[in-house]
């Protein structure tokens, strides 16, 4: 039975209205598409032909109008529709149209500009340096934590300072640390530390009785002696024991470490900037209230005799520099400058006089009792032993120290003709004992990894001290005597011939 025409009609009309329907919404959508491209297009074209933006950088806001300076003037323009006056702070950068009305803010910041050295800040004002000049600035919110010292991008027409610049080589030049080390692990320097306590320690604990005195604590102390006899341990122990004592605990006070020979620098006026740093930064630290140690480590490195020749007389600038610094902690609290030298015959004696380092503490190399005490900090209880620590100690202390042949070590001859012999025991530091307390404990590690007993033992100590001189017999600079006896403490008589005495 076939299909009645007008049903089928209806059928055809349905599907091509469908058929329209759908190329109707595919003709939408290209006209869609087409507008879009135009409108972008047109956006396109509108910013090809707009008029270059003028960059400013903003200077403040008053009532509804900003201050800015561009183009070398200082100008007040009106801020557009969609810009949040809330949102400019001084040292902004922003957009002006051609018609210099402000229409946005600009999407990155200026690098150009100038650093300059901050000498003085108040009230959001800063005096700085720049070569030879003294500018004026207002400081920017990026930089209004600037201290004296610290190194500023500034823009010098706009009179703004923008931002503190982190000077990366300086600061490693000056190692801020909290000391991990106290009186109780420092052994054999008894005499010693009670001197520097009571250079150091006194004045801050009993300034009361220092002012009724009338007397000036020192601003000072210079350790000197052979290397390894615990100059650095004092410093640091100094700083440990001022923090707990004033209140602030073990971490409270500040132990500035200053690594020596890198202050010297190449450029003109570089290394006397250092120094200058160095101690702006101690002033900072100590208006908190914290004790704070300045400690020079091989000084005479750096503070040579001015007019020796032997730095390329770069001393004759830089211990000026250093001399009006500790001149200039009189009126500070809190400070306190350690040097510490192995050769203090070579410090300008200008540092050295009364008023500057005022104290001399002399650290010799130890005696047999202090190397029992040396010994004794790194034997205790807690460490494996075959012994008890009294045995191992006296056993080690009585082979170290014994003035027999096996132990000669060097034929000094002196300018008068006379000779002497020096035993390994002449040589001994705290540095080389804990050393050989160290090689036993390594001893006692391998002989348990063996199968054996373990434990630090007698004979560990023994091998571990001849090994220790064996290791040192060829270090003795014999080339030139004179600076050898200097670098090792021997004094009086001038030494003319040095000879070794091992293997002969």
């Amino acid at each position: 039975m076939t299909e009645p025409p007008l049903e089928r009609r209806l059928a055809e009309s349905r599907a091509e209205t469908k058929a329209l329907a759908a190329q109707n919404e595919s003709l939408t959508r290209t006209l869609s598409e087409a507008r879009s491209q135009l409108v972008s297009m047109k956006k396109r074209l509108d910013e090809l032909g707009m008029p270059p933006l003028t960059r400013a950088r903003v200077v403040g806001v008053a009532d509804d109008l900003v201050d800015v300076f561009a183009l070398g003037r200082h100008l007040r323009v009106v801020p557009g529709p969609d810009v949040d006056l809330a949102s400019l702070h001084p040292g902004d950068l922003v957009l002006l149209n051609d018609g210099l009305l402000l229409t946005a803010h600009a999407a990155s910041d200026d690098p150009a500009g100038e650093v300059a050295r901050v000498l003085e800040v108040q009230d959001g004002l800063a005096v700085v340096q720049v070569g030879n000049d003294e500018l004026r600035v207002r400081l920017a919110p990026a930089a209004s934590d600037a201290h004296a010292g610290d190194s500023v991008h500034i823009d010098r027409g706009a009179g703004l300072g923008l931002r503190v610049v982190t000077r990366h080589r300086v600061e490693e030049l000056v190692l801020t640390e909290t000391p991990g080390v106290s009186y109780d692990d420092i052994g054999g320097l008894a005499s010693q530390i009670q001197q520097i306590r009571d250079a150091i320690e006194l004045p801050f604990l009993h300034r009361d009785r220092f002012e009724r005195y009338h007397l000036t604590p020192p601003k000072g102390v210079l350790l000197y002696g052979p290397p390894g006899c615990g100059k650095t341990m004092i410093a640091k122990a100094v700083a440990r024991s001022l923090g707990e004592q004033l209140g602030h605990g073990p971490d409270g006070a500040i132990f500035i470490n200053v690594k020596g020979p890198e202050l010297l620098n190449k450029y003109v006026g570089e290394s006397e900037r250092q120094v200058r740093l160095i101690f702006e930064r101690a002033r900072q630290h100590a208006d908190s209230g914290q004790p704070v140690i300045v400690f020079f480590d091989e000084m005479d490195s750096l503070f040579r005799t001015r007019g020796s020749g032997i730095s390329s007389d770069v001393e004759s600038t830089i211990v000026p520099q250093l001399l009006s610094e500790i001149d200039g902690v009189v009126g500070l609290d809190n400070v306190i400058v350690i040097g510490a030298s192995n050769r203090e015959d070579m410090i300008d004696p200008a540092i050295l006089r009364a008023g500057r380092l005022d104290m001399k503490i002399r650290l010799d190399r130890p005696d047999a009792d202090a190397a029992r005490d040396i010994l004794s900090k790194y034997l205790d209880a807690d460490v494996p032993m075959q012994s008890t620590a009294a045995e191992l100690i006296e056993a080690t202390v009585a082979d170290i120290y014994a003035r027999d042949s096996h132990n000669e070590f060097l034929e000094l001859t002196y300018a008068n003709g006379g000779t002497e012999i020096l035993h390994f025991a002449d040589f001994a530091s705290g540095a080389m004992l804990r050393n050989v307390v160290d090689r036993a404990k390594r001893i006692a590690i391998k002989d348990e990894l063996a199968g054996g007993r373990g434990g630090v033992s007698v004979e560990g100590l023994l091998r571990a001290a001849r090994e220790e001189f064996a290791e040192n017999e060829d270090l003795p600079n014999t080339t030139n005597p004179e600076d050898w006896a200097r670098l090792n403490g021997r004094r009086g008589e001038r030494v003319t011939w040095i000879r070794s005495l091992r293997g002969k």
